[in-house]
């Protein structure tokens, strides 16, 4: 009697372990499902809403963020966050993120994806002992901490670069129509509200919107012009911005300002591409002796191994 009572007893907590882990698999799920279904949005100067995602992991822990507050508002990481709050406004995700969230990110996704990563690790090692992670257990545990680590900083260099080589391309043909419309008779602003409305949106019409709007409602032009070249932070866009300002200062006429402007940024256009195609062969070259040079190899000595070999045997 007393045995049946601890076998019912042991069935009793197997089946309330396995019921709780289920209701955790199906909470988290939801959670995930739920994150996976929001989509995120910033809003214009002009009032307009734009669609901005943020990576799945960051939606996911964002919530959890208030928690390190204490932490990361310290003042030895201050400079962390002035550097990522100047990035993040560059990278166009001002509203989305905080300098004071991307920081706590930092910390947050090794904590908790860390977490994961090693009990899968730890789960499959033990499912498959034969496998070569056993042995590397420790050392693949701390490669996935130091990649989660990394990767809030990876995802925002990579989409600061995206908007800056946007902004790079467009620059020189909303300078040619500017340029057009100011010596056509028109002033500058008002040729600036006129392209705003007629390009489509993209970065450099977002900060362009962002900037008209700001001397509308009177901050004065150089002023506004010095804010988006530190917003944006892009030395094209600086360089246009400073020759602006000094034209407003001196009362020079602005077309021929924007039309030196194009032809500069076409020039370094060139140069850019210039060098980058001078750059291909010597990043050909690991592909080339990789892959390319043993497949010859192969197709060419091949036939004469294997005719060798039956030779031999």
């Amino acid at each position: 009697m007393l045995y049946f009572n601890i076998m019912n007893l042991d069935n009793l907590f197997a089946w309330s372990s396995i019921s709780t882990w289920a209701l955790c698999a199906a909470g988290i799920s939801w959670y995930c499902f739920t994150i996976a279904q929001q989509i995120t949005y910033i809003t214009l100067a002009d009032g307009r809403q734009q669609e901005r995602g943020i990576p799945f992991l960051f939606r996911m822990l964002l919530p959890f963020v208030p928690n390190l507050n204490a932490f990361v508002m310290r003042p030895a990481f201050k400079r962390s966050r002035d550097q990522a709050e100047k990035q993040i406004i560059a990278a166009g995700f001002e509203g989305l993120l905080s300098g004071r969230e991307f920081v706590a990110l930092k910390f947050l996704m090794p904590f908790v994806c860390g977490l994961f990563w090693i009990v899968s690790l730890k789960l499959f090692a033990t499912l498959k002992p034969e496998s070569v992670l056993k042995g590397n257990l420790m050392y693949l545990s701390i490669l996935g901490l130091i990649v989660f680590y990394i990767f809030p900083v990876f995802w925002l260099k990579k989409v600061l670069k995206m908007r800056h080589r946007s902004i790079q391309r467009a620059l020189p043909f909303v300078l040619d129509l500017l340029t057009l419309s100011v010596e056509a008779g028109m002033d500058f602003m008002s040729a600036l509200q006129r392209n705003c409305q007629h390009r489509k949106l993209d970065p450099l019409n977002e900060e362009l919107i962002r900037m008209s709007r700001e001397i509308q409602v009177g901050i004065p032009r150089r002023i506004a012009l010095k804010n988006m070249a530190t917003r944006v932070n892009l030395p094209e866009l600086r360089s246009v911005t400073h020759a602006l300002i000094q034209a407003d200062e001196l009362g020079v006429g602005i077309g021929p300002i924007l039309r030196i402007q194009s032809d500069q940024i076409r020039s370094r256009r060139f140069d850019r591409a210039e060098k980058l195609a001078n750059e291909a062969p010597v990043k050909m070259l690991a592909p080339l002796m990789l892959f390319i040079f043993p497949a010859v190899f192969i197709i060419l000595l091949g036939p004469i191994l294997k005719q060798t070999m039956n030779n031999l045997f």
